[in-house]
């Protein structure tokens, strides 16, 4: 959890005061004081302000974007994934418009796995231990939606997930399962034990009824009557009825009206569950990015319908996934698609009747399965459909792509209206190769504050593994062990703060320096983290020698003996650079 130090102490004492305050201010308005003035009142508070100021804030990061980012994955012809291109071999369009790409970097998978944390150096009298043990860079994040799979292709997915886990696992590896429904979850572990045994325990999970018997409307044709207004769909529903019901055509207002009724209840359900999948499908996002290494995301459904009023909700999971540098795999449970055959056992159904609800289930499936390719399209991820080797599917869409471009734009005359935008990016000399990038984006509904941006920056640095060394910082650790079962761990950053730009004001040097410190464990989760402002005002006088003997910051936490990850983000207001550093400590 986050650790903040705040004191309550004298609240009460001081509302008391500002009301007393406030009672004299309105007395002696009357007497027509002469107030301070508030350039004379700011530069009386500098002249005495302490250089140095140091205090621990409360670390609640919101998420903003300034950019809008679009992954890009490109492979070739052999289905290869190519990491060899530049900026200038992209072109990006929104709403057809080009845009300028101002941000730009590749993303490698297998160098992000290869870069582990490193020992920092230490400063204890205790006997080094044993090396620490092999610590997580690789984590994923199974979540089966066991509202909208039926029995059998649950059991399916579930087993050849099994066998993928049982025999590609390797130590550096870290698995959680989650499901739609919240009653089967497991925590990032590389316990195969209890990985196997949360398999087992997957069951369908619907929460609602989401078809009909009699008429017989699935959610897809429950939109099209109710949202859509399509009268051949609710011509389909009103027969439908009428022969399950037996009702003669003089009856045909009664079955209408029966088919509305059971559109709206059954688009209701499904409403419900879509939303519970998204919802679901958020939170893992966030739980996963809050693990420092490579991410990915491995989404295991038959596919799930949504409804306009779906669409931004879709949007603001693909940009949770984005910023947080999360690759959304998926994975059709249903296999290799099969049409749905007539029902030739419903009585008074005829021919014509039956080729109407069976071109809506075939078209319910096809928009079903397509939002499974938007999520893994829109990250840079994997798409398995339209196969029944799930064993090889689990093998593909556990591993992330082998690169992956990133290419953020800001958008030119950006309404704030949440409008949609349709994005389209192309490679100038395509020579064979084939794409695959984020197909659209929702606008925000207000502008960006700065200040939740830099806080954004902070919070993605510290559960990212990238190294950043814009300003020279050294990481040390120091641990005292007042037990067997209890220690205190010590993180020393020392900052050269040569290397910051200070702005000169009413005689003073100043800067911010915000110093954010975590400790994981051994399975990439996050125990403790403390955030320090350290807020500069130097005085001339003191200014060279303390550029010289730069600064050192202290942060303390209480472990226990064990492995841990050392993760050290510092952040300076006036230059907005930024350093982030790991390291492994093993406390004995």
């Amino acid at each position: 959890m986050w650790n903040s130090i705040v004191s309550l102490r004298g609240v009460r004492p001081i509302a008391l005061l500002l009301l007393l305050c406030g009672l004299a201010f309105q007395l002696g308005r009357s007497q027509n004081p002469v107030p301070a003035q508030p350039s004379e009142t700011h530069a009386a508070a500098d002249k005495n302000a302490p250089e140095l100021s140091s205090h621990d804030t409360p670390t609640t990061f919101s998420s903003k974007v300034s950019l809008v980012m679009v992954p890009v994955v490109v492979r070739d012809r052999a289905g290869k994934a190519v990491g060899n291109l530049h900026q200038e071999d992209f072109a990006l369009f929104d709403k057809g418009k080009p845009q300028v790409i101002s941000k730009f970097s590749v993303e490698s998978a297998s160098r992000a796995a290869s870069q582990p944390a490193v020992p920092v150096a230490e400063d204890t009298a205790e006997k080094p231990g044993p090396p620490p043990s092999p610590m997580a860079t690789h984590f994923v994040a199974y979540l089966f939606d066991d509202v909208h799979s039926d029995f059998g292709n649950l059991a399916q997915a579930r087993d050849a997930a099994r066998k993928q886990i049982t025999e590609t696992i390797q130590p550096t590896d870290r698995i959680a399962i989650f499901s739609t429904s919240g009653q089967t979850t497991l925590d990032f572990t590389d316990d195969r034990d209890a990985i196997q045994d949360t398999l087992l325990r997957l069951r369908p999970r619907p929460k609602s009824k989401t078809a009909s018997d009699c008429p017989d409307i699935s959610y897809y044709m429950a939109d099209l009557i109710v949202n859509r207004n399509d009268p051949t769909a609710l011509d389909a529903a009103t027969l439908d009825a009428m022969s399950c019901l037996r009702l003669p055509q003089e009856q045909r207002s009664v079955a209408e009206q029966m088919a509305r009724s059971t559109a709206a209840q059954v688009l209701s359900a499904g409403d419900y569950e879509t939303r519970l999948a998204l919802t679901t499908l958020k939170a893992a996002i966030r739980r996963i990015s809050a693990m420092p290494g490579q991410r990915t995301l491995v989404l295991v459904s038959t596919g799930f319908y949504l409804l306009l009023d779906h669409r931004p909700e879709e949007t603001d999971v693909m940009d949770s996934a984005i910023r947080s540098n999360v690759t959304i795999n998926t994975l059709d449970a249903r296999g290799l698609y099969a049409p749905p055959e007539l029902d030739a056992s419903r009585p008074g159904r005829s021919y014509q009747e039956q080729i109407v609800i069976s071109r809506y289930l075939r078209e319910s499936a096809q928009a079903e399965g397509d939002v499974l390719g938007e999520l893994a399209d829109a990250t840079g991820g994997t798409w398995f459909h339209n196969r029944n080797d799930l064993a090889e599917g689990f093998r593909i869409v556990a591993a992330s792509p082998e690169f992956t471009y990133l290419l953020g734009f800001s958008p030119q005359n950006l309404k704030y209206d949440g409008s949609y935008h349709s994005l389209k990016v192309n490679l100038k000399t395509s020579s064979g190769l084939q794409l695959q990038a984020r197909r659209g984006y929702y606008a925000p509904k207000h502008r960006m504050d700065p200040n939740e941006q830099a806080k954004e920056e902070v919070r993605e640095a510290l559960f990212s593994r990238e190294e950043m060394k814009d300003i020279p910082v050294n990481l040390q650790t120091q641990f005292f062990k007042p037990s067997d079962i209890s220690a205190k761990l010590s993180i020393l950053a020392h900052v050269d703060l040569k290397a910051i730009r200070f702005r000169k004001s009413d005689g003073r040097n100043r800067n911010t320096l915000t110093v954010v410190s975590g400790v994981f464990d051994r399975n990439g989760i996050l125990i403790n983290a403390i955030q320090k402002t350290i807020e500069m005002f130097l005085k001339d006088e003191t200014f060279a020698a303390r550029l010289a003997a730069g600064l050192t910051i202290k942060t303390s936490f209480d472990v226990t003996p064990g492995s841990y990850v050392i993760r050290l983000v510092v952040r300076d207001t006036e230059g907005q650079m930024m350093t982030a550093q790991n390291g492994v400590v093993q406390v004995p």
